[in-house]
């Protein structure tokens, strides 16, 4: 019983790691570019962030500050989020 609690708590350490990188993360900035038809959102320190499907603009456009929380999926940063800040 033992080996196999020991063997559970190896697994759950080796794993935890993977699980907080799949964590959403949140990163602040100003609007580079935005463009609706690439579902693209560019801050001023040049990261692309991927649109999802059916994002409604809520007025972005260069020069505003937004809150955008995202995800990494391969090489992309997608968002799940976007807020205007003020």
């Amino acid at each position: 019983m033992r080996v196999l609690l020991s063997k559970l708590a190896i697994v759950a350490f080796l794993a935890a790691p993977a699980v907080a990188l799949a964590a959403p993360q949140t990163t602040t900035g100003t609007v580079k570019s935005f463009s609706p038809k690439q579902m693209t959102l560019t801050l001023d320190n040049g990261t692309v962030y991927m649109l999802p499907k059916g994002y409604k603009n809520p007025g972005l456009k260069a020069g505003e500050k937004v809150s955008i929380t995202w995800n990494m999926a391969g090489k992309k940063h997608e968002a799940t989020a976007v807020k205007i800040l003020q």
